[in-house]
């Protein structure tokens, strides 16, 4: 089983040890001790925890779709050619790069700061893990 100290987990969480060790205070999250007494977090209550608490911004579209994996961002960043052009948006801690025709960039109107939506549908998705 997965255990993850708070410094670990803020991190996955994307906020600070401080925030992390006040959700342990009020017990939104449950904690143990390891073999070193330190307090550690056990990989499922977290994993239930950041999908319980994940803060989706909302979709501008309205449109529903078969297709889950939708992340609303903002466009940082935009490289094309005559033909083919580079997407890179911002959607929460995530940076989310697509290739496009440059027809689409421009019918679409992305550019730097503007709000889109990214929609993932693959049935490819490679999952890795780190050596511990």
């Amino acid at each position: 089983m997965a255990y993850f100290r708070i410094s670990e987990a803020a991190g996955l969480l994307a906020v600070s040890d401080d925030t992390v060790r006040r959700w342990v205070d009020t017990g939104k999250l449950p904690v143990s001790r390891d073999a070193s007494n330190r307090q550690v977090i056990d990989g499922v209550a977290l994993a239930e925890f950041a999908r319980r608490t994940a803060n989706e911004a909302p979709d501008p579209s309205g449109v529903a779709r078969s297709a889950r994996n939708r992340m609303v961002g903002l466009v940082t960043a935009v490289q094309a050619d005559r033909v083919m052009a580079q997407v890179e948006m911002q959607c929460g801690p995530h940076r989310v790069v697509s290739l496009m025709s440059t027809e689409a960039v421009r019918d679409l109107g992305l550019e730097p700061g503007v709000l889109a939506v990214a929609v993932i549908k693959s049935t490819n998705v490679v999952v890795e893990t780190p050596h511990r």
